[in-house]
């Protein structure tokens, strides 16, 4: 398949079980993980977490088939302390930082682009809300592709692997926001997950 013969679009009811199955096959076969509810609960209420929501979104990547091969979410929680590093949390304040989560592509179908399609039409969207003055996102390097996909989008902020005991292994990064807005201040350290 050609990235053109997919569409992005906004999750409906309809598109939550498929959706849900993404984001658990991903978190059982890629994160190696399975669900974790402090982690997950967001995968298990999607439509509580990003439909109801206003300043929250979930999109679907459809094939040609209409089966929804990926997903990629945006909310408006900061990363929390603990777990994340505290000025990391402090960087990026619940509220006025759009976290990127849950962007996820079914293996047959990754390396088409559809999660740097997600990625953009997330970013419109935190763009067009008009309340966010950052964009973070946080990875696990362990997820093969996931560490040089980010940083081929965003600014690493902070890697947990260079942390004495290694914190949780994750890579913090802050996304551009799209039109060269302004982020957080330079006092502020921000986190895209």
């Amino acid at each position: 398949m050609r990235d053109s013969d997919y569409s992005i679009r906004t999750a409906t009811p309809a598109d939550l079980d498929a959706a849900r199955a993404v984001m658990l096959d991903t978190v059982y076969r890629d994160f190696g993980t399975g669900y974790v509810p402090r982690w997950h609960r967001d995968i298990i209420d999607p439509a509580g977490a990003y439909l109801t929501p206003e300043r929250h979104t979930l999109l679907v990547a459809v094939d040609g088939d209409g089966d929804v091969v990926a997903t990629g979410a945006l909310d408006s929680r900061g990363p929390a302390h603990p777990p994340n590093p505290l000025h990391v949390a402090e960087r990026y304040p619940s509220g006025v930082t759009a976290q990127l989560r849950r962007v996820y592509v079914r293996p047959e179908h990754r390396r088409r682009g559809l999660a740097r399609r997600l990625v953009d039409e997330l970013l419109a969207f935190a763009a067009a809300d008009g309340g966010y003055r950052a964009v973070y996102l946080h990875t696990d390097p362990a997820v093969t592709g996931a560490e040089p996909f980010w940083r081929s989008l965003a600014k690493v902020v902070h890697d947990e692997r260079e942390d004495a005991g290694g914190g949780q292994g994750i890579v913090h990064f802050d996304v551009p926001m799209p039109g060269g807005q302004e982020g957080p201040s330079e006092t502020m350290e921000m986190i895209v997950m």
